[in-house]
């Protein structure tokens, strides 16, 4: 079916909350023509992180800090607060008085402003994969995996995150045995661990605290090893709130080196008047955008190489909740944090033989019931990852960034060809961008993000945009 529309067509490839919100913004903007959302989902705004209906995964930033308007921090708590939507949850409010709910919550939250502008005159919803974009003319030609076409003025790549990718020699040994889950964020993941299995899980990160928490949650006693190059693991919040803490712009740092030993100079400050780490963190994401930018990319590249696994754990904060059952788990013995990269993988008919060496050579043997790999996103693949992605890759008009974490584009959020180009009419947004701005993971960034991009859009069509409220 090839469907035509009058008007400007605006096509956002990803229904998640950076495509929901773009279309939100885009719709406030009062931006002519019509607005579609191609998003296999049934609702619009929950995407992979917020759909899930997992009761231990929460979202890892305060509730009065997550927000579809970025000028509005309050407002998804006002919304909780008029619908009451953790009456049934106490374990949302943690010991500081932070609420922390459920993942789904925010998704249904999102949906609950988006959805009313649903009515396929403002913003239509397409219930389908995107399998094609290419270039027609002027336009772009768009193919879903159900076989309908449709033309855009302007396509604004908002997809999911790429999967993980497991170390080559899992999926070379382990590939297809249902003992091994490859990628954790799938909905039926952990249907197949034992109450009592011995686990390898594969990561350290945020994605490994929802399984550990999930699996406890399930009645989970078994042994868990959680393995990660460095045996690093993500750190939790503040016991009080607190205001950021340092100047990293003024001047800016120049290299990857003077950028670390500037973060540790402040943290040094901070700790001598009795204040802890986490609002130097905070200074850092809220200037990143500043200092990314001037760093030569040879000095990015250092810091995405050497520094971004210390940044990431002390970046991406695990909620109170699922810290408090790994802190448990450990202070139990039933869970170890190690070190070290899988060297051999060996299944057998009752378990699994895993081998890995810590940073000092030393050899590990060890068996496991199951081998769950909890890495995170394969940013550096994403290309990949979506035959429409790999199709306008392939046209040229998509390019890696330089330094390994999504999709060229420029300071606007066009799309940079591979002639070195900006595209006026294709966009990247969401975490994608990340290379360009160097800070786009945190939802507060992204919801900003998600704003310039409706803005940008809206002022190629010559329409001013309306207040947030």
């Amino acid at each position: 079916m090839n469907v035509r529309f009058h008007g400007p067509v605006i096509a956002i490839v990803g229904g998640g909350f950076t495509g929901a919100a773009i279309a939100y913004h885009l719709a406030r903007a009062r931006t002519p023509g019509r607005t579609i959302i191609f998003e296999p989902r049934a609702r619009v705004g929950g995407g992979l992180a917020y759909s899930s209906e997992d009761g231990q995964h929460r979202i890892n930033v305060p509730a009065g800090k997550m927000s579809l308007l970025p000028d509005a921090d309050d407002h998804f708590l006002r919304w909780i607060e008029r619908t009451g939507a953790v009456d049934d949850d106490p374990e949302a409010l943690a010991p500081d008085g932070q609420l922390y709910p459920r993942r789904s919550v925010f998704g249904r939250y999102v949906n609950a402003h988006v959805a009313p502008l649903i009515d396929d005159r403002t913003i239509r919803h397409v219930q389908d994969h995107v399998v094609l974009v290419k270039r027609d003319g002027t336009n772009w030609f768009i193919q879903t995996d159900n076989g309908s076409a449709i033309r855009a003025d302007v396509v604004i790549i908002a997809t999911t995150h790429p999967a993980p990718v497991a170390p080559r020699v899992l999926t070379k040994e382990l590939a297809g045995d249902p003992r091994f889950v490859a990628d954790a964020t799938r909905p039926d993941a952990l249907a197949q661990i034992g109450a009592s299995d011995s686990i390898l899980v594969v990561g350290n990160g945020l994605t490994a605290a929802d399984v550990i928490a999930s699996l406890d949650a399930r009645g989970h006693r078994g042994r868990i090893t959680a393995l990660s190059r460095r045996g690093l693991r993500s750190r939790g919040h503040p016991d009080k709130p607190a205001e950021p803490f340092g100047l990293f712009t003024d001047p800016p740092p120049v290299s990857a080196i003077d950028f670390l030993r500037r973060v540790r100079a402040e943290i040094g400050r901070a700790a001598a008047q009795g204040i802890s780490w986490h609002p130097v963190i905070d200074a850092v994401r809220a200037q990143a955008q500043t200092i990314w930018p001037l760093l030569p990319v040879a000095e990015q590249r250092k810091i995405v190489r050497h520094l971004r696994p210390f940044w990431d754990v002390h970046r991406f904060r695990i909620a109170p909740q699922p810290e408090a059952v790994i802190a448990r788990r450990i202070a139990e013995g039933w869970l170890s944090i190690v070190s070290g990269s899988i060297v051999a993988a060996e299944a057998k008919p009752e378990s699994i033989s895993i081998a890995w060496r810590d940073r000092r050579s030393r050899a590990t043997t060890e068996t496991f019931n199951a081998v769950i790999v909890t890495t995170g996103p394969a940013h550096e693949s994403v290309l990949q990852s979506q035959s429409y992605l790999a199709g306008l890759a392939h046209d040229g008009w998509l390019v890696p960034d330089a330094v390994g974490l999504g999709i060229s584009c420029d300071r606007q959020g066009r799309a940079i060809s591979s002639h070195g180009i900006s595209t006026p009419t294709l966009y990247v947004a969401g975490p994608l961008a990340r290379g360009t701005f160097g800070e786009l993971m945190g939802l507060p960034q992204v919801s900003h993000y998600a704003r310039q991009i409706a803005l940008s859009v809206a002022a190629d069509f010559a329409l001013p945009a309306t207040a947030d409220s």
